[in-house]
């Protein structure tokens, strides 16, 4: 007799297929797992820039330069740039090419900036001068080509960056007697590193 063709054993065969299937692969389903995460930043301190102290170049002479360098505590420019502590920043001048007569603007006197007329002092949250930056100053730097550099703080608030600057005013000749002025304009950002 032949057992092909008993109906039991194609019964039986369908069976045992099934059972193979529903547990041999059941157990496949429950490997499976979920987990949930979380998307987390900080944020950090935001950037502000303070003009502390205005270029000084006092009482010029017709026909005579005057320099003003950046280590004078009186007379230098200084801004401070206060944010996260080490945080990386960027920083761009915006220069005068000329200082005009108030209001109106009507007389000019030229100004120049050299390329070592700017230090940054990220050294020390207080204490440090134009005179006497800290230990870490970056002395005599471009104005015009500002490095990128690290706010300063070593573990104590505010974490900051001082910037003192200097240039040089020609008055001409017959330069019209007045007071003069121009903007300088400090913009600073994180570069993210």
């Amino acid at each position: 007799m032949n057992s092909m063709r008993q109906p039991g054993f194609f019964v039986g065969k369908i069976v045992f297929t099934a059972l193979v299937i529903a547990f041999g692969f059941g157990g496949l389903t429950n490997a499976q797992d979920v987990a949930n995460g979380e998307a987390v930043a900080t944020v950090m301190a935001g950037l502000l820039v303070t003009a502390v102290q205005n270029l000084d170049f006092g009482s010029v002479l017709q026909g005579v330069a005057q320099i003003q360098d950046q280590t004078d505590d009186l007379l230098s420019g200084i801004f401070r740039i206060t944010g996260q502590e080490d945080a990386e920043i960027s920083m761009y001048m915006q220069l005068p090419d000329y200082l005009a007569t108030d209001p109106a603007g009507d007389d000019r006197m030229t100004v120049s900036f050299d390329v070592d007329d700017v230090t940054f002092d990220t050294s020390a949250v207080a204490g440090g001068s134009p005179a006497t930056p800290g230990a870490g100053a970056v002395v005599g730097e471009n104005p015009h080509n500002m490095p990128t550099i690290r706010l300063g703080g070593a573990g104590a608030l505010p974490f900051q960056c001082r910037v003192y600057l200097g240039g040089k005013v020609t008055p001409t000749v017959d330069q019209t007697a007045g007071n003069y002025s121009g903007d300088v304009t400090l913009s600073v950002a994180y570069t993210g590193n």
